[in-house]
């Protein structure tokens, strides 16, 4: 399996015989996230599976097009690689965490060492995940920060 290619993992499913349709009760925005992952498979794969599992999520395989929509608007999570053609996942990390210190962070790499991993946490890094990884793992960590966050009911 390519070390950058998310696994198939499924997206979470609601339960059967729940209601179809518009949720009646009162909700909470839903949280925003944007991907960057300089290889367009990834973003492929993330977007559409974290906007059916219910979140707002935008993808891109440049980072300065990334870099250019975290100045226009905040998000509450972001998702890097970290080793990008230009702008590299720290550097990014670096401009995410000066232009909204509150957004969460979590690094995507097919290049995980013990050294990225530290250098990743020093910088702010909510979580570290190793590629190839199961997209189960990444929902876990952005629920983890929506519940530390208190972004959930």
């Amino acid at each position: 399996m390519n070390p950058d290619t998310p696994d198939d993992s499924p997206v979470p499913h609601a339960p059967e015989g729940a209601a179809s349709g518009p949720d009646p009760s009162p909700r909470r925005r839903r949280t925003s996230i944007l991907i960057l992952d300089d290889e367009p498979i990834v973003c492929k794969r993330l977007k559409p599976f974290f906007q059916k599992a219910g979140y707002e999520a935008e993808a891109y395989s440049q980072p300065a097009e990334a870099l250019a929509r975290v100045e226009q608007r905040r998000f509450d999570v972001v998702i890097t690689d970290l080793k990008m053609q230009g702008l590299d996942g720290l550097a990014f990390l670096g401009k995410v965490k000066a232009l909204s210190p509150d957004t969460d962070v979590i690094v995507i790499t097919g290049f995980a060492t013990l050294e990225t991993a530290r250098e990743s946490f020093r910088k702010g890094v909510f979580d570290f995940v190793a590629k190839p990884f199961k997209l189960t793992k990444i929902l876990e960590g952005v629920r983890r920060i929506e519940k530390e966050r208190g972004l959930v009911p």
